[in-house]
């Protein structure tokens, strides 16, 4: 289904990145923790990581080279709890997708760093999803002194007003409209492929202790 995709808070952050708002993504990580629920049908990459992986594909716009994954199973033989899972994309952009559900923390959350500004997603957060952070770092405004190169940049902290609809039903309607329309859904078959590629890229990693698989 790739829920969050349509969730406004993610939708607000595409439109923040499409107006260059953040500039250009240098790397984005993701957290999706909790105590439960363990499947036994399935482990938690495959359970857990569509979600993730598919935000970041719809937010980068692009499909990694390559991934990294690493995970452990301490509940249930060959079925891992607990996976970090590292995709490179082409421009040097990373992302880092955490997954367990064997944790003691609850987390459902993004963090986008971008040259300019940098955004947080907290779905956690009843009212504050999302936080924008006028934070960096660059070249100095002045000549070079003393070695230093780079200088820190410390702005607002900005949490725009996000008017929060149920994902489910705006996935549904947009649905019904593509069906309507002949259009094609945001959540495509493609983007579906898309995302298996790189499960399968992920669990062959894993599988195999951790060596870097291309997509």
């Amino acid at each position: 289904g790739h829920l969050l995709e349509y969730h406004p808070g993610i939708r607000a952050i595409k439109s923040y990145i499409k107006q260059g708002e953040i500039g250009e993504i240098l790397y984005i990580y993701s957290q999706r923790l909790n105590l439960g629920k363990v499947r036994s049908d399935e482990n938690c990459l495959w359970s857990l990581g569509p979600h993730d992986i598919s935000v970041i594909l719809s937010l980068i716009g692009k499909e990694p080279k390559s991934v990294v994954a690493t995970g452990q199973s301490y509940l249930q033989k060959e079925i891992e709890d607990v996976v970090f899972l590292t995709m490179s994309f082409p421009n040097k952009i990373m992302a880092n997708v955490h997954i367990s559900w064997l944790d003691p923390h609850k987390v459902r959350k993004f963090t986008i760093a971008g040259s300019k500004k940098m955004v947080v997603f907290d779905d956690m957060q009843s009212m504050e999803k999302i936080k924008v952070y006028d934070k960096g770092i660059g070249p100095p405004n002045n000549y070079r002194s003393y070695g230093r190169d780079l200088h820190l940049r410390f702005g607002d902290i900005s949490i725009p007003h996000i008017k929060m609809s149920e994902p489910l039903r705006i996935e549904c309607l947009h649905f019904l409209d593509c069906i309507k329309n002949n259009k094609t859904p945001i959540s495509s078959g493609e983007e579906g492929l898309k995302v298996v590629k790189i499960l399968e890229a992920a669990q062959e990693s894993m599988n195999r202790e951790g060596i870097l698989v291309n997509v």
